[in-house]
């Protein structure tokens, strides 16, 4: 079957075309493993707000499933408690249990009946699981070598390239071998590191979240700096103040748990016989509610959707793909898929450098959408990140960025990489080094907008040096420290994801919403802010301005402002010469802002478009 090809189609966007030819999408799917120590300390010990640091783990978990559940729910994890009376694991090691629900694996995707009974497990743990110390002097019982035997065996599960497998770690006990002395203790942590070095050498990283006990801080150098692998400046970056309080635990866990994740993989070549390899990562991107998903109405299994051809003829099932033409002198040329993708390919995927200009050239209108942060990769090709740093350096210090030619098939486009040099406190890392593709815009992108102003040049109200001293102090005061996009969550959003969660555990009440995005009336009626705004008022419209701050319909500050408009309006009005435009036509040339004129200074509708308006001014003057 033959279909004829328009002209115009030719570049077109094809749906079936793999977009990016040459990029490589990386696995972004995670397998996590959830450690909980539930030995009595996790129980007795208790924050400043009252709360057991058992009970905080467990909020912390809950609140990343619903969480995970949302933005990843491809992802895989388990729970799994240790120092526990009871046994649950495949191995039956003592003092492990792996918490889990009916018609789910071990490790396994999020389920609401998952949320809905580990919100309860606190209130029957003791009853049907138990706590006790499975590290105890005069004892063989080493719980966190059979923790982590578990935790390892249920990540055994795919290939370490296919998932990224992680052990998340909670505990307050920063010596778990404390209670035993000679050489038992020696041999019990040489077989417990010797467990956690053959999991991190299958491709499995250990994570800890420690909880201080009151008044003593978490010292990771007892045990767990040896098991993590942290030496001299990584150990004393390494939570130098502990975590006290459940909002830093649970920001620390939301940080473990949504990893920045490769977007893809591109080649950036540098010269014809030079390229490196880089790892593309989407910092900031809008949230925006899942795709919705067909089920079938009786097995309500996902539906997948299959495309077919039927020929017109015949009515046949057509088995190849379908090929076009394209008349040319009285014969038909005929095209396949491969070759019309081939047609329209403009570029192959790649970022190609085309050469440097000074960071001054640079403008903030230039940048269209969110950048791209790019970061080296020797996988592939071997000394990608040598080249690299030498580029990054060399940049940083000339203070240029690079011009280079990138975008799919149907969408090439010119980028500017700009280099980012590494930021770092007392914390730790704050922005890590690496480049920031811009995508830069066509020249039709860029419109120059006109000022349009309802005065002369001659009467048009400036600004004094008192206004703007005025305005910059109020500016000041309200003025949003550390400003970030990240601080405020979309509240429709966040009600619609609300609304889905209540759905699907069963709960009687919607989750209430904080709007983050409605005014600060507590932060605005703060003496400073008031007084500063009330002196920018002052200077503006002087002692009486208090009149026109009544701007209600009917209000004696609105009918003011309107005498006030109507007087400008009239004395506008005077410097056109409306009889003679209208008879030579030349109303049509006029702005919308300049017809109002004529409209306010005569009390006539100012709604309306451009043609009615002018209409209305013709019909007033008889035309």
């Amino acid at each position: 079957m033959m279909m004829e090809l328009e002209a115009d189609e030719v570049f077109a966007e094809d749906e079936d075309e793999v977009e990016n030819q040459g990029e490589k999408q990386e696995a972004s799917k995670e397998e996590v493993v959830y450690l909980v120590d539930a030995s009595p300390k996790m129980f007795n010990t208790t924050t400043c707000q009252g709360e057991s640091h058992f009970h905080v783990a467990l909020t912390c978990i809950a609140h990343s499933l619903r969480t995970q559940i949302i933005n990843t729910s491809y992802d895989q994890l388990a729970i799994c408690f240790f120092n526990t009376r009871e046994m649950k694991n495949i191995q039956q090691l003592n003092g492990v249990y792996v918490f889990n629900v009916a018609d789910r694996d071990y490790l396994d995707r999020p389920t609401a009946r998952l949320i809905k009974e580990f919100d309860s497990v606190q209130e029957s743990f003791n009853k049907q699981i138990g706590s006790q110390y499975g590290i105890l002097s005069g004892s063989r019982n080493n719980s966190l070598y059979n923790a982590l035997w578990v935790a390892q065996a249920l990540l055994r599960k795919g290939s370490a390239k296919t998932a990224d497998k992680r052990i998340l770690l909670f505990t307050n006990e920063d010596d778990p071998f404390g209670s035993i002395n000679g050489i038992t203790k020696k041999d019990m942590m040489r077989t417990t590191l010797q467990r956690a070095k053959d999991a991190q050498e299958l491709g499995i990283s250990i994570e800890l979240l420690p909880l201080s006990r009151p008044n003593e801080e978490f010292n990771a150098s007892h045990f767990y700096a040896e098991l993590l692998g942290l030496e001299d400046d990584d150990l004393n970056q390494f939570m130098p103040s502990a975590v006290t309080r459940f909002d830093d635990l649970k920001n620390q866990l939301r940080k473990r748990i949504f990893k920045k994740r490769k977007v893809r993989r591109i080649t950036f070549t540098i010269a014809n016989a030079l390229s490196i390899e880089l790892n593309t990562y989407a910092l900031i991107r809008p949230t925006v509610p899942g795709q919705i998903t067909w089920l079938d109405s009786v097995t309500n299994l996902p539906i997948k959707t299959e495309r077919s051809f039927v020929c017109t003829d015949t009515g046949t099932l057509l088995q190849e793909p379908p090929k076009r033409s394209q008349s040319y002198k009285n014969e038909e040329i005929k095209f396949s898929p491969y070759e019309l993708s081939e047609i329209k390919r403009v570029s192959t995927g790649h970022l190609r450098l085309l050469g440097f200009k000074p960071l001054s050239c640079l403008k903030d209108h230039h940048n269209l959408r969110p950048s791209t942060f790019l970061f080296p990769s020797d996988e592939e090709m071997a000394g990608s990140t040598c080249v690299f740093v030498a580029l990054h350096k060399s940049m940083l210090k000339l203070k240029r960025y690079a011009v280079a030619f990138y975008g799919s098939s149907t969408h090439p486009q010119l980028v500017a990489l700009i280099a980012q040099d590494e930021i770092l406190n007392a914390g730790g890392q704050v922005e890590p080094p690496g480049m920031h593709m811009i995508y830069l815009p066509y020249s039709d992108d860029i419109r120059q907008t006109d000022e349009i102003h309802t005065y002369t040049s001659s009467t048009a109200p400036r600004a004094t040096d008192d206004h703007v001293k005025r305005a910059t102090a109020l500016m000041r005061r309200v003025d949003l420290k550390e400003f970030s996009v990240c601080q405020f969550s979309n509240p429709a959003l966040q009600r619609h994801y609300a609304m889905v969660q209540a759905m699907a555990l069963d709960e009687d009440e919607v989750p209430e919403i904080a709007d983050e995005t409605v005014p600060d009336v507590e932060g605005m009626a703060r003496p400073g802010v008031v007084k500063a705004l009330e002196e920018f008022k002052l200077s503006i419209y002087g002692e009486n301005y208090e009149e026109e701050s009544d701007l209600g319909v009917g209000g004696k500050g609105n009918t003011l402002a309107k005498k006030r408009k109507s007087e400008d309006a009239i004395k506008e009005s005077t410097n056109y010469d409306w009889s003679d435009l209208a008879d030579n036509g030349k109303l049509k040339d006029l702005t919308v802002v300049e017809l109002k004129l004529y409209l306010v200074a005569h009390g006539l509708p100012v709604a309306g478009k451009k043609e009615l308006l002018i209409n209305r001014i013709l019909t007033h003057l008889g035309k």
